[in-house]
């Protein structure tokens, strides 16, 4: 049984969801499958409409969460990449809320469910009174995409899939594709953003901007 617990830290294990508020938003996470994904809703407080991110595996509880938290509320489930591990749960939650998906177009023939909306870089979604841009960031996948809305007091919040964690962005498979990454990453990521901007990756813990800045020579060097 799924349980939602406040006080939030950005670690969530098994089918204890944690959730924060921040202003004008409502954010749960909960971990779900053997990989230990993060699956996200991000609500907004003022009309209740919500946005899931990665329905990744345990549709059960998935639907649960939704239910507790968000019941008939979530408008859109958007998928962040093409690695199966982030997409087990899809076809059965969207069946089951009955809500349309997004996938970057890139990624998109790879899903088990043809996503309703083809994403672009640049692109925004509006879930109620709240707007997530999206940012591709091309290396793990060819269409890798991470969603960042701002709340209400400034704060930048950022999806990152598998392309940030904390101490490095993700797994690639060549050194083309690992500089392709870092390249998006520093350009859209950390040039954009400042250091309190949180970012909540596709598995792990939450991170901030500020705590990885200081490292990107550091990973460039390294290469992965």
């Amino acid at each position: 049984m799924v349980s939602v617990e406040s006080d939030y830290t950005g670690h969530v294990t098994g089918d204890i969801a944690a959730q924060r508020e921040v202003p004008g938003a409502r954010i749960t996470k909960m971990s779900v499958g053997p990989m230990d994904n993060n699956t996200y809703l991000v609500q907004s407080t003022t009309t209740g409409d919500t946005l899931l991110i990665d329905a990744a595996n345990d549709a059960s509880n998935i639907v649960e969460l939704t239910m507790l938290t968000a019941p008939d509320q979530v408008s859109q489930i958007v998928t962040t990449h093409r690695h199966p591990d982030h997409w087990q749960a899809l076809g059965e939650v969207a069946g089951a809320l009955g809500v349309p998906t997004a996938a970057h177009t890139d990624d998109a023939d790879h899903l088990p469910v043809p996503p309703d909306t083809r994403l672009a870089d640049g692109d925004t979604i509006k879930v109620g009174d709240l707007t997530f841009d999206v940012i591709h960031l091309r290396g793990h996948t060819p269409g890798s995409i991470a969603l960042a809305f701002t709340d209400g007091n400034g704060t930048t919040h950022i999806f990152t899939g598998d392309s940030l964690f904390p101490g490095g962005v993700g797994k690639t498979h060549s050194p083309e594709q690992f500089a392709s990454l870092l390249d998006d990453v520093t350009t859209k990521l950390f040039d954009r953003y400042g250091d309190d901007t949180v970012i909540y990756p596709g598995h792990g813990d939450d991170t901030t901007l500020g705590a990885e800045r200081p490292h990107l020579d550091e990973w460039r060097a390294r290469g992965w």
